[in-house]
């Protein structure tokens, strides 16, 4: 039997963490190339024309962006056999993030960094297994990777935040940056700097979430205060405190005020990448569930939607949210898996842990009719072949709003009716 009184634990980690940086340079890169399809006239949601697997590394006022990619120019161009990348152009995109994140210091700035592109051309053995041929379904997509991905929702902080269904720990840890985030850049706090990283302690009683035992916030400020008097990690507290408070429910705050941990190291002056080394893919349990469910094992910025480490994770959690929103079960994981080249994933896995209102079998068998979970029909459903991919490298990929413009699309609960009618 499950335990229904529990503490659980889940980070987050600010636009400006050096992983998260990485993150956003891979996932802007990408957007780049699919709004250059679109420009071009070759956008189509049953093809897929930019091709990319991005990754990056920033560290002391250097910024390396490697991987393999296949798109049109200004991009990409081809001399005989030989594909050559545009490298001026995708290094002025990773300091257009940069800056946008707020990076003008010393060790790390977006006018003084070194940049440099080693992007190159797609291989064509990977390229041969996911571009659509015949015996493969017609226009069907190979997967662009063998893998598990995982998708998950679950009721328990619909009572403080209506339609995320999404574990409580992770929700607010990512809920303390975003507001910490939006004071910076508003200048209510103008002493903190980019970098920050959350840890939020969940305390449930008969399996519901009911306040914080603790609450862990380490940020970046600047060395002194206007006035010239150096930070202490107490003053830097009482700064952010307030702010901290707002962003949880009511009464959820810890009272004892030696569980509000602030830099609990010391000041926290040097941050960002010039602080730590910062790689793209090494935040995936920041980005999913936080821990509270599992996680397949693969990244997902810097890749398109035919790699199905980001885009079948999508689609499960599309799948997780919709059985959850239609009331068949408090909780749902779902997982699929998949062989490069293949369309047809090799299994379907539907676990509602012992909450749903049906069979798992069941639901199963609906899910295989309503939404197969081949590639291209993911990337048509959900709409992926859209310049929409840097919002998602801060701050979770899942319990966001969808977005007008197809953003978070995987979060949209328009599927639930019909799984319930086809169950009941």
């Amino acid at each position: 039997m499950a335990r229904k009184s529990f503490q659980f634990t889940s980070e987050s980690v600010s636009e400006g963490h050096p992983d998260k940086v990485c993150d956003q340079i891979s996932d802007a890169v990408l957007d780049a190339f699919i709004a250059n399809d679109v420009k071009l006239g070759i956008h189509d949601q049953s093809l897929v024309n930019t091709r990319l697997g991005c990754e990056t590394l920033a560290t002391t006022n250097k910024v390396v962006i490697a991987g393999e990619g296949r798109g049109q120019a200004p991009f990409f161009k081809k001399y005989g056999e030989t594909t050559v990348v545009n490298r001026e152009q995708i290094a002025h995109i990773a300091r257009e993030v940069i800056k946008d994140i707020g990076y003008d210091q010393d060790g790390f700035s977006f006018h003084g960094a070194d940049i440099e592109v080693l992007l190159h051309g797609q291989s064509p053995d990977i390229a041969m297994g996911v571009d659509p041929r015949k015996g493969k379904g017609g226009d069907e997509e190979g997967a662009g990777d063998q893998g598990m991905m995982f998708g998950f929702a679950c009721t328990e902080s619909e009572v403080y935040e209506k339609n995320s269904f999404m574990p409580a720990p992770i929700y607010f840890a990512h809920k303390v940056l975003k507001v910490l985030s939006e004071k910076r850049r508003s200048k209510d706090l103008p002493d903190l700097q980019p970098d920050a990283k959350s840890q939020v302690t969940v305390l449930y009683e008969n399996g519901h979430p009911v306040g914080c035992t603790k609450v862990v916030v380490s940020t970046q400020h600047n060395k002194a205060t206007r006035n010239g008097q150096d930070y202490t990690p107490a003053m830097v507290k009482d700064m952010i405190g307030d702010a901290v408070t707002s962003a949880l429910p009511k009464g959820w705050m810890p009272r004892n005020g030696a569980d509000f941990l602030v830099n609990p190291t010391g000041n926290f002056v040097v941050g960002g990448p010039d602080g730590d080394c910062g790689l793209t893919g090494r935040k995936i349990i920041v980005d999913t569930y936080g821990g509270y469910a599992p996680h397949g094992g693969g990244a997902f910025s810097g890749k398109d939607p035919t790699k199905v480490d980001r885009s079948a994770a999508y689609a499960a959690r599309y799948l997780a949210k919709n059985i959850v929103a239609a009331g068949l079960a408090d909780r749902c994981m779902i997982q699929v898996a998949y062989a490069i080249g293949v369309a047809e994933p090799m299994s379907l896995l539907v676990d509602t842990q012992g909450t749903g209102k049906v069979d798992d079998s069941q639901l199963e068998k609906v899910l295989h009719e309503l939404f197969p979970l081949r590639p291209t029909n993911i990337r048509r459903r959900l709409n992926l072949n859209q310049p929409i991919y840097r919002r998602t490298a801060a701050y979770g990929h899942f319990g966001r709003a969808p977005e007008a413009d197809g953003g978070f699309s995987w979060e949209r609960t328009d599927l639930a009716a019909e799984i319930l009618k086809r169950v009941s």
